[in-house]
């Protein structure tokens, strides 16, 4: 059995779609399907319905899925058993809300390209529903998501802690100078906000919306570096988590205000599909991400994670 139309296999029923698996692959459409042709020929079983232009596993095909993957992760072991080579190699791709994309590619990252010199990175940004659906297609080897919990038996969360969010404002805003600041007097404020229905920015709506209280923000951005600098001018208000402001904070640049009666509950949680082999080179780059991007981390040390 050729192992290439068992991974042609795993894409086209992963995506859903031939011509997605033969684009993901760099194979012709003909191509795949002629290798599921003949895995089906092999198995002497249709593994997938074909309607129209859409396919859709067979209960057969559910069955050989599972075993494919089986087969597909002891390969990569075997091939990683026997490789002798240190140096990492190969491509990775994660994605993440894009409030995190700086924290990343900040203090350590430099550390990392020296390390692993031969690993190429693709990393994506999107809203929760878009993480998702990434991982479970196969388009993502894994994600950070910044949300609230997510209890979900398909995915392994490989790391998770809660992120602390505030109401911040410049220095210069009247509301610095009150001990404890109403909800009321505070949806009155001019507004600077990440943009609707993403992540920390959804919990605050919906949370407000249960107090019967809405925020009409004057500009909607997802760049946090630019919300900061406007905030930074006296301009308005915004609501983020603490790993984007707590050097302004320190610094004297950016205070956190002191609401009465406002909490929400976010997440930070590295996870990958059940169903994902996590390869050396992934594994290298989760641990980049917990000891960058979680707290506890150490970003001018050396990885943790050594390939035998």
């Amino acid at each position: 059995m050729d192992i290439k139309n068992l991974t042609t296999f795993i894409y086209a029923a992963e995506l859903g779609s031939f011509t997605k698996a033969a684009e993901t692959l760099g194979y012709s459409q003909s191509t795949v399907s002629f290798q599921i042709k003949q895995l089906e020929t092999e198995l002497d079983a249709q593994l997938f319905e074909r309607v129209g232009h859409t396919i859709s596993l067979t209960e057969k095909g559910r069955e050989a899925l599972a075993y494919a993957h089986q087969v597909s992760k002891l390969t990569h072991e075997l091939q990683d058993s026997m490789q002798e080579e240190q140096l990492l190699r190969g491509n990775v791709r994660l994605a993440m809300a894009d409030s995190l994309c700086t924290v990343f590619t900040g203090k350590g990252f430099r550390l990392f390209r020296a390390q692993y010199p031969g690993l190429s990175l693709k990393v994506l940004t999107a809203g929760t529903g878009e993480l998702l659906r990434l991982v479970n297609q196969n388009e993502a080897d894994f994600i950070i998501t910044l949300d609230s919990h997510i209890y979900n038996t398909e995915y392994v969360i490989y790391r998770e802690e809660k992120v602390g969010v505030h109401f911040v404002a410049g220095r210069g805003c009247p509301l610095c100078h009150m001990p404890e600041i109403p909800l009321g007097e505070l949806v009155r404020q001019p507004f600077i906000l990440a943009e609707k229905g993403m992540s920390y920015r959804r919990l605050m709506d919906e949370r407000l919306a249960g107090l019967s209280l809405e925020i009409q923000p004057v500009l909607e951005t997802g760049n946090t570096d630019r919300i900061c600098a406007l905030l930074e001018q006296d301009l308005g208000v915004s609501f983020l988590p603490d790993y984007v402001t707590d050097q302004a904070v320190a610094e004297g640049r950016l205070v956190r205000l002191p609401v009465k009666g406002f909490a929400v509950d976010v997440w930070q949680q590295l996870l990958y599909h059940r169903n994902k082999w996590i390869s050396p080179q992934i594994k290298a780059v989760m641990e980049h991400c917990v000891q960058t991007m979680f707290a506890g981390g150490n970003p001018d040390s050396p990885l943790r994670f050594a390939p035998k």
